[in-house]
């Protein structure tokens, strides 16, 4: 069985995996003031436990990012939200985990996740919903692409508060 998804130049993604649990949760404790009030990754056994449970390869897919020396986590992306027939689309999350943000893996790791998407998963249409603060993840799709459709309000709660969210797309026949 393939274990890589996407291999890049430094990183490679895999599917998230049980004997993940201690490192990834270990690295997300690590990582909570860096990823607040953008995201929430487990924290815990039972956290990650339902975390790997959304993960059923039909309607989302759970990867991780990992260094290619080494393979310490550097970072988690997936595609949530599938849906077939006349769509064929689905929604993008990720999130760097403290210490590698800022140095270009997850960048590098989210364009194999999307190739993965358009490849493999047979995707037209990839989407990714950001908050409008959220710089480095509006920077990380723009370099991918991606071309932002609009702003929801009050789109995704988060941290009990219901967020607004800038919506950016690409779809596989085109980069903006």
């Amino acid at each position: 069985m393939r274990l890589a998804l996407g291999v890049g130049e430094r990183v490679s993604v895999r599917r998230v995996r049980a004997e993940d649990e201690a490192r990834f949760v270990e690295l997300a404790r690590e990582s909570v003031a860096f990823h607040r009030p953008w995201v929430g990754l487990p924290r815990s056994a039972g956290e990650f436990a339902a975390y790997l449970g959304r993960f059923d390869q039909v309607a989302a897919v759970g990867m991780v990012i990992c260094l290619r020396e080494g393979g310490d986590l550097v970072g988690t992306v997936n595609v949530n939200g599938i849906v077939r027939g006349c769509y064929q689309r689905g929604m993008l999350g990720y999130a760097a985990f403290l210490p590698y943000a800022g140095r270009g893996y997850v960048g590098e790791g989210v364009g194999l996740a999307v190739a993965y998407a358009f490849g493999e998963l047979g995707l037209h249409r990839v989407e990714a919903d950001i908050q409008p603060g959220n710089s480095a993840s509006l920077r990380l799709v723009r370099r991918l692409g991606f071309r932002k459709e609009g702003i929801s309000p009050g789109f995704i709660k988060i941290d009990g508060v219901w967020r607004d969210h800038e919506r950016w797309a690409r779809t596989a026949d085109h980069v903006y």
